[in-house]
C-alpha cells in the first residue's frame, strides 16, 4: 500500500504570504547601510534595489514556470533532479539540510535572541536557551499542521508589516532635517555596484521557499505562479518604499555612517519610542522569517525520504496533522544543535554562497526542460524566455564566482562541505530501490 502524501491546503494568500514572511527578517533595516556605504547617490540606491528585485523576479517566474508544471513537495529538489538527476538534486537538498536552511534558522533564532535582549537582558546562555526555545516552539507549531503554521505566519507577517508600514509612512508624514550638501562623490566603479548587488541579492534572499510546499497548494497550476510573482513585487514595492523613507530621514552619507538605519529614521520622525517600535518589529519579523523557513525547508528532506535518499522515516506523514512530522523534528533538532553549539555562524558563511549555484541551475532548468519535454503541459509559461532565465543565471554564477575570488579560502571550505554529499548520496543509493527516480 502507498504511503499517505500531503493535502493541499494552502491558498493564494497564504502562499504570497509565505513567500514575503519568509524573505523579511532583519535585511531590511540593517542592509541599507552598507548598500549606502558602497554607492554614493540616492538615485544608484534606488537603481540597485530595483535591479536586484527584478533579477529576483526573474528567478521567481523560472520557479512559477517549474512549480506550475511539476507541483510536487519538494520544489527546488525536485526541479533539479528532473533537469539533471538524482545526485544533483540530492547535493542540493544535503546542503539545505547540513547547513543552509538549518543554518538560516539557527542565524534568524540567534538574532531573535539579540533583540529580545533589548527589552529584557539576556546572558550568553540566556541568549542559547532563547534560541532553542524559539526553534522548538516553532517546529511544534508546525509539527501540528500546516494549517496552524501558516495561521502564525499571517499573524507575524501582519504584525511586521504594519511595523514597516509605521516607519515608512511616519518618515513622510514629518518634516525631514535639512541635510548638509553632500561632498563630490567618488566615481562609482561596477566592483562598488556589484557590492552594493550582492548584499541587496541576500535580502531578497528566501523567496524561492513557496516552491518547497508545492505539493501542499492548492490549484498550484494557477497559485503558485501568482504567489510567487506577487510575492517577490510586493517585497520589491517594501524594500524601495523602506529605502526612500530612510533616504527621506537621512542623507545617503549618514545612512552609510549609522548601522542601526531602521532606528534611526524612527528616532527622528517618531521619538525616542522609534528604536523600540523598530526592535519590535524586527524581533516579529525574524520569528516571522524562520516560521517560514520551519514551515517549508523540512519538505526538502521529506521529499528526499520518499525519493530513498533519506532515512526512510522523515517521508512520513503524520495520520492526524498531515504534515511530515519527522522531518520537521529532525531539522528542529538540528537546528537547535547548531545554535547552541554556535557552529553555525561559521558553517552559514561557508556555504550559504553556493545555494546560488542551485538557484542558477534551478534557472537553466526551464530551458533544460522545455527541450526534454516540449509537449508537456505548462500552465505557466516563463515571461522573457529565453533571456529571463539566461539572465538570472548568469548573475547567480557571476555572484559565485565573485565570491570564490574575493574569499578563496572561505568559499574552498564551504564548496568542500557541500561536496561531502556526493558520497553521502552513493550510499543512500545503494542502500534503496528508489534513489534514482525515473524522469516523469
Amino acid at each position: 500500500m502507498s504511503e499517505p502524501g500531503l493535502t493541499r491546503t494552502i491558498g493564494l494568500t497564504d502562499g504570497v504570504l509565505i513567500v514575503v514572511g519568509t524573505v523579511i527578517g532583519s535585511a531590511i533595516f540593517l542592509v541599507p547601510n552598507s548598500v549606502a556605504a558602497s554607492l554614493p547617490s540616492a538615485p544608484l540606491i534606488v537603481l540597485v534595489w530595483s535591479a536586484t528585485g527584478l533579477l529576483s523576479f526573474f528567478g521567481a517566474l523560472a520557479f512559477a514556470e517549474l512549480g506550475a508544471m511539476i507541483p510536487a513537495t519538494g520544489g527546488q529538489y525536485v526541479y533539479l533532479r528532473e533537469a539533471y538527476g538524482p545526485l544533483v538534486g540530492f547535493v542540493s537538498g544535503w546542503a539545505l539540510f547540513l547547513v543552509i536552511q538549518t543554518g538560516s534558522i539557527a542565524t534568524l533564532a540567534a538574532g531573535f535572541a539579540i533583540y529580545v535582549g533589548y527589552f529584557v537582558p539576556l546572558g550568553a546562555a540566556g541568549a542559547k536557551i532563547a534560541s532553542v526555545l524559539l526553534i522548538a516552539a516553532l517546529t511544534v507549531v508546525n509539527y501540528r499542521g500546516v494549517r496552524l503554521g501558516v495561521g502564525v505566519q499571517r499573524l507575524f507577517t501582519a504584525l511586521k508589516l504594519t511595523g514597516l508600514a509605521v516607519v515608512v509612512i511616519s518618515a513622510f508624514l514629518v518634516h525631514p532635517q535639512a541635510h548638509a550638501a553632500p561632498a563630490a562623490a567618488a566615481p562609482v566603479s561596477w566592483s562598488r555596484f556589484g557590492v552594493a548587488m550582492i548584499a541587496c541579492l541576500w535580502a531578497y534572499e528566501g523567496w524561492n521557499s513557496l516552491s518547497f510546499v508545492a505539493g501542499e497548494v492548492r490549484d498550484p497550476a494557477r497559485n503558485i505562479p501568482r504567489a510567487l510573482g506577487a510575492g517577490v513585487a510586493l517585497l520589491i514595492a517594501i524594500y524601495l518604499s523602506a529605502n526612500l523613507a530612510y533616504m527621506r530621514m537621512l542623507s545617503v552619507p549618514d545612512i552609510a555612517a549609522t548601522s542601526r538605519v531602521a532606528a534611526r529614521s524612527a528616532e527622528l520622525s517618531i521619538g525616542s519610542l522609534g528604536a523600540s517600535l523598530v526592535a519590535l518589529t524586527i524581533l516579529v519579523s525574524i520569528v516571522g522569517a524562520a516560521n517560514g523557513s520551519t514551515l517549508t525547508s523540512a519538505r526538502i528532506y521529506f521529499a528526499q525520504a520518499r525519493d530513498g535518499l533519506f532515512f526512510p522515516s522523515l517521508g512520513r506523514v503524520h495520520p492526524r496533522f498531515q504534515t511530515p512530522h519527522v522531518a520537521i523534528a529532525v531539522q528542529g533538532v538540528w537546528a537547535a544543535v547548531l545554535a547552541v553549539s554556535g557552529s553555525y555562524e561559521r558553517l552559514f558563511s561557508y556555504v550559504v554562497f553556493t545555494a546560488w549555484i542551485f538557484y542558477g541551475l534551478a534557472a537553466l532548468a526551464v530551458v533544460v526542460l522545455r527541450r526534454r519535454w516540449p509537449d508537456r503541459p505548462r500552465p505557466y509559461r516563463m515571461w522573457g524566455y529565453p533571456a529571463t532565465p539566461l539572465l538570472f543565471s548568469g548573475v547567480a554564477f557571476w555572484f559565485v564566482a565573485n565570491t570564490i575570488v574575493t574569499t578563496p579560502l572561505s568559499s574552498c571550505i564551504g564548496l568542500a562541505i557541500v561536496a561531502t554529499g556526493v558520497p553521502v548520496y552513493y550510499l543512500w543509493a545503494r542502500r534503496s530501490p528508489r534513489a534514482s527516480p525515473a524522469v516523469m
